[in-house]
């Protein structure tokens, strides 16, 4: 599995130490309000986790599973809810947290959704990792922890193929290993 990493873009302390720095600018937003996080599965879980317990604050936290990669490298363009519901966030303010603001599809549909079925005092989105490209849909990120290039990257969360989420680091994955896949 590491034999797979190309480089390490984020060691483990790097992305504790910016979730400190997050924890701190998401409490200040959202000091006396209510707050529902709304996590983006599943490759956001284990960032969620993480910058949670570093939000004093009380709040809700419920989950969609959302897919658009489909297995590959890039968003198919189709955005897949997994399942019927969207979480109940009305009057609440509602933060989304993802792993990544790639093409924007995903957050896009997501936030359009919860405002459409719900009536939310606010939605915004906090992403562990932005590209730094042009978007196929008109979204930022209130909330960043790293802005990217245009590689291709795994762990901390997010995968290939559904492999390496588990690595403690954000690293870049080898072309060859998606090229074969």
């Amino acid at each position: 599995m590491l034999n797979d990493v190309e480089r390490i873009l984020f060691h483990e302390q790097t992305i504790l130490s910016r979730l400190d720095e997050l924890a701190r600018e998401i409490t200040e937003a959202y000091r006396g309000k209510e707050l529902t996080v709304v996590a983006v599965l599943n490759g956001s879980l284990i960032f969620a986790a993480d910058l949670l317990r570093r939000i004093p604050l009380p709040l809700k936290l419920d989950c969609l599973s959302v897919a658009s990669y489909h297995g590959g490298t890039e968003s198919s363009g189709a955005v897949t809810f997994k399942q019927l519901h969207t979480p109940d966030v009305d009057g609440r303010h509602v933060l989304v947290i993802d792993d990544i603001l790639d093409s924007g599809r995903t957050l896009h549909a997501i936030c359009a959704r919860l405002r459409k079925e719900a009536r939310p005092a606010s939605v915004r989105v906090c992403v562990l990792l932005r590209k730094r490209i042009a978007r196929a849909e008109e979204l930022e990120a209130d909330f960043v922890g790293f802005d990217i290039g245009q590689e291709f990257v795994i762990g901390y969360g997010l995968d290939y193929q559904e492999e390496y989420r588990n690595l403690p680091f954000v690293g870049v994955l080898k072309q060859e290993v998606f090229a074969s896949g």
